[in-house]
């Protein structure tokens, strides 16, 4: 049986159940006590073996990339002031995962953003991840 390794975040909505607390901020980065909501959701995923995100955003959209992204002058701040367990929680998220970001144009809906590339399809299976519901899924597809 073959591995579940990738993650797909479909996350290119524009957060309209959450008004107005996403007109500046994406859905996916609104906290959840002391991190972002998709970093609950990626911390699953890699629990679950799947430490290559596939991330679908619209355009503008840059609150997750950044989060998962190397943070240099935070990280000599931090090191520079003594504040080794924070500098180790910034540097943990960003060695986290891999992730691959996709702009989605236009507002599709959900099953185009749950359409990833053949190439990333055709020898995978995927977990689709949902942040703002409980539900996490396998999708076990062999090719399209």
């Amino acid at each position: 049986m073959m591995k579940v390794r990738k993650a797909v975040f479909p996350a290119a909505g524009l957060g309209t159940r959450f008004l107005p607390a996403t007109k500046a901020q994406p859905k996916e980065m609104l906290p959840l006590v002391d991190k972002p909501i998709i970093q609950y959701g990626v911390e699953e995923a890699l629990s679950a073996g799947c430490d290559q995100n596939h991330h679908y955003h619209r355009p503008g959209q840059a609150g997750d990339r950044d989060h998962f992204d190397v943070s240099y002058e935070l990280e000599k701040m931090l090191e520079e002031k003594g504040k080794t367990d924070l500098l180790q929680i910034v540097r943990q998220i960003s060695d986290m995962i891999h992730v691959a970001y996709v702009r989605q144009k236009e507002a599709l809906g959900l099953g185009h953003a749950c359409s990833p590339p053949a190439n990333w399809l055709a020898t995978s299976r995927l977990l689709y991840c949902w942040l703002m519901t409980s539900s996490m899924r396998r999708c076990p597809f062999s090719s399209r």
